[in-house]
């Protein structure tokens, strides 16, 4: 019998494994908001929509916004906020933090972003839903984490980090999509007043100052500049994520990034995320849902996520690892960084958000239809890719479990260090 090749299994790290338990438990009480949003929009009819869309708060003439847009452009900056601190996280400590471990998840998330966008684009170019080509690009970490984590330890730690670097990525296209083509009228006044703000908190951070007050009072004048600028809000909390002081060593707790990072999981994760679920899927599915379901916008987002974001996510991986660009963790297979990208077909909140973006400036009853229509898209695919994904690699770990010797290799912190 040939030696079995044995590997040390990885350590994740402690801010990791938060993270992670997080995430998995906020998906259930997502699904469940989902649900009940769902249930109001169907029964109550338009009140429900309405509620939200047509209630107004704050200060007459210097910032009034309707309940939807304090959840998405107020109460999402601080979900933006978390997505940047753990992307610097991941930069500084984590699996990004290795150029070449990092290349993996960076080229497949490339993959990810850009095949549903052609396959989007190939649908509707030249139309008016052509602007919807960003919708199919997301991935939600919560709901992609939440059913991984169904399978527990029968799952290769290394495919969880993949996973886990493979999302933040791929929200970072999004955000960057977001600033780029879903920006409004812009004020360079307001634009330029946010980005000083921006230069002051990274000269405090410069200058070694590591208390959290001044960076958080100067985050809430970058995001009302930001906000009126033009370039939404939300971009204002992944900047102020890069301005807070981040300590080199490995879990920190000293690390005014890394206290904020963990402060907040629990609040994005079981109070944010939900708000926002209820507050955008409360989608009226009227007699016309089939028909709506086979639109060239509706089939450009279904596909992307279900088919363009596997394919795209496995292939440029592939072509990467191919190429001597990155490696593949030992203890994966091309099956497993598949069935990763099935669950980065899961857009829902992500792809939800760029919706609400994404036709904005058309006709009004053109735009909540559309928008309407989408968002029963993005919940049919989303649905879809988390069974096919959970489906797909339950059946992997299941014919692990059954024991070949190529199944009991291990990743390592180091994977140029095996024993025989």
């Amino acid at each position: 019998m040939k030696p079995i090749l044995r590997i040390r299994n990885e350590k994740l790290t402690k801010a990791f494994k938060e993270f992670f338990d997080s995430e998995k438990s906020g998906a259930i009480i997502l699904v469940a908001c989902t649900v009940i949003s769902l249930t109001l929009a169907n029964v109550i009819g338009k009140a429900y929509p309405d509620f939200y869309l047509k209630t107004y708060l704050g200060i007459e003439g210097f910032l009034k916004l309707s309940i939807e847009h304090w959840v998405n452009d107020g109460l999402m900056v601080i979900f933006f906020f978390l997505i940047g601190l753990e992307l610097e996280r991941e930069l500084y400590a984590g699996e990004l933090s290795n150029f070449k471990n990092a290349l993996l998840p960076i080229f497949g998330a490339i993959g990810g972003l850009a095949l549903p966008a052609l396959m989007h684009f190939g649908f509707n170019a030249g139309t008016p839903t052509q602007a919807g080509i960003g919708i199919p690009m997301a991935t939600d970490i919560a709901f992609a984490i939440g059913v991984l984590a169904l399978l527990g330890s029968k799952v290769p730690a290394s495919l969880k980090v993949f996973l886990v670097a493979l999302a933040v990525m791929d929200d970072l296209g999004a955000i960057i999509i977001i600033a780029v083509f879903y920006t409004a009228e812009l004020s360079y006044i307001y634009l330029a007043s946010a980005l000083a703000v921006f230069a002051l908190l990274i000269a405090l951070n410069r200058l070694g100052v590591m208390s959290l007050v001044p960076y958080l009072i100067g985050g809430v004048f970058m995001w009302f500049f930001m906000l009126k600028s033009g370039v939404h809000a939300t971009i204002a909390g992944v900047l102020l994520a890069f301005a807070i002081p981040f300590t080199h060593k490995r879990d920190d707790e000293k690390s005014p990034s890394y206290r904020l990072e963990h402060m907040l999981h629990k609040p994005v994760a079981f109070v944010i995320l939900p708000i926002f679920a209820l507050a955008n899927t409360g989608i009226v599915i009227g007699g016309d849902w089939a028909s709506d379901l086979t639109t060239s916008n509706s089939l450009g987002i279904i596909l992307g996520l279900f088919l363009g974001k596997p394919i795209g996510i496995t292939l440029l991986a592939f072509i990467a690892v191919m190429l001597g660009i990155s490696r593949l963790p030992l203890d994966l297979k091309w099956k497993h960084i598949f069935g990763a990208g099935m669950l980065g077909g899961i857009g829902f909140t992500m792809s939800i958000f760029i919706s609400n973006l994404a036709f904005v400036g058309a006709d009004a009853d053109f735009v909540l239809k559309t928008v309407n229509s989408s968002k029963m898209a993005i919940l049919v695919a989303s649905l879809a890719a988390g069974t096919a994904g959970f489906l797909w690699l339950s059946i992997l770990s299941k014919r692990a479990a059954a024991g070949t010797d190529e199944d009991l290799i291990n990743y390592a912190d180091d994977e140029d260090e095996a024993l025989a």
